[in-house]
């Protein structure tokens, strides 16, 4: 049997989706007869660009820059859940509800926290939702970097930023299995719909294995009905490097409005 890295890092929090991604993992390393290799050494870029990938899950972001043309996509997960479906998602933009800012634009000099610079949900979309808003080639007073979404959530509820923008698919999987840490918030907005984020492969693989890979994923979806249904997913979709450009497209919108950088 041969050996693999195939791991799903991007959504591992609260316990149940982690529990259930794990789940889905097993059986699709039954299907395909591999043995998984231990992931726990490798950054996401290691982990990401490794010889050793068989699967895994990035972002949109990376995707376009640093992994263009480094690896293949698998496909895009569909799914089903609020402000996530049809193999996109998008960002929601987030502050305290007792803020008594209501609109994006009143937020204009606040403080923004962002998980890191290549993400396309925390930095990207929120770059591009705020371009027309800037001034001077800029929006906020400062921008924090917490290093994962649910710190960025933290940041928020402590009062140590002002304004974030968190994956919808992380803020439903938290407001439905860890309450506690989106509440006290308010959605002040939502970004552009972007495609879901991508699973990936090596970048050898022929069109034979990246079809054989996302079929047997989605046998193991239908096989286990209680991890889909707690992953809120419904299938994966086949998916090209063309889905993904509308990510840089939002960059360049963001540029030509004179705001490049977030800050």
């Amino acid at each position: 049997m041969t050996q693999h890295h195939i791991e799903l890092l991007m959504y591992v929090a609260p316990e149940p989706i982690r529990a259930a991604n794990e789940c889905w993992i097993s059986r699709i390393l039954e299907h395909l007869g591999v043995i998984r290799l231990n992931a726990e050494s490798l950054s996401l870029p290691e982990l990401w660009l490794s010889p050793d990938l068989l699967l895994t899950q990035t972002c949109g972001y990376p995707l376009m820059t640093a992994l263009r043309g480094e690896v293949r996509i698998v496909g895009r997960p569909r799914y089903e859940l609020p402000d996530a479906s049809a193999g996109n998602h998008c960002s929601l933009i987030l502050s305290r509800a007792d803020d008594p800012r209501k609109s994006l634009a009143d937020f204009r000099s606040s403080r923004g926290v962002i998980n890191s610079d290549d993400s396309n949900s925390g930095m990207n979309l929120l770059r591009h939702r705020l371009a027309p808003l800037q001034q001077g080639g800029r929006f906020f007073a400062s921008v924090g970097i917490s290093g994962a979404h649910r710190e960025s959530l933290r940041w928020l509820r402590e009062g140590l930023a002002d304004l974030a923008a968190i994956d919808s698919v992380t803020y439903a999987y938290l407001a439905h299995y860890a309450a506690d840490e989106v509440s006290g918030l308010h959605v002040v907005g939502r970004s552009a719909l972007s495609p879901t984020l991508p699973f990936i492969t090596f970048a050898g693989a022929s069109d034979e294995q990246v079809e054989q890979l996302r079929q047997v994923m989605n046998q193991a979806l239908r096989e286990l009905p209680d991890v889909a249904q707690t992953l809120g997913l419904a299938e994966v979709l086949p998916a090209t490097e063309g889905d993904y450009r509308v990510v840089l497209d939002y960059q360049r919108e963001a540029e030509d409005l004179g705001y490049g950088r977030l800050h």
